[in-house]
């Protein structure tokens, strides 16, 4: 069976005034089908910069990844939400479907099913500031 992501010793380097710091390296490994995925390590050891990477927000210093599906989509949860303060829950939780030109009313019924999901149906029309942590975090 052929993985859906191979990473093959990927490494992160970053660069300032004082010289070289090295995020990630040689780090390897296989994800299947269906498999379940957690990367675990203390505060600062690259688990956000490997999501980064996959992601497409920064670029890899060196290593291959590879995806086995041609169009493959990748989402992660950021430590701290990036909800927009002017939208309303909902339009929040839109914004990615508005981006890619896939916001149909059905696309935005499933929306809606999944903020009742998470228990969020009472705050759909409210704005990011009236949500705990947690609730931010469950929008994100």
């Amino acid at each position: 069976m052929k993985p859906i992501l191979k990473i093959d010793h990927l490494k992160k380097n970053y660069h300032d005034m004082t010289g070289e710091l090295t995020a990630v390296e040689d780090v390897s490994l296989n994800v299947m089908d269906k498999e379940f995925i957690a990367i675990v390590g203390p505060s600062g050891c690259g688990k956000s910069t490997i999501l980064s990477i996959l992601s497409n927000l920064e670029e890899k210093s060196g290593g291959t990844i590879t995806f086995g599906k041609e169009h493959c989509k990748l989402g992660y949860m950021l430590q701290k939400d990036s909800l927009f303060p002017w939208r309303t829950i909902l339009d929040n939780c839109l914004i990615g479907l508005e981006i890619n030109h896939e916001l149909t009313e059905e696309n935005k019924e499933r929306v809606i099913r999944l903020l009742k999901t998470y228990g969020l149906e009472d705050f759909m029309y409210k704005y990011p500031d009236s949500l705990s942590g947690g609730m931010r975090q469950r929008v994100g």
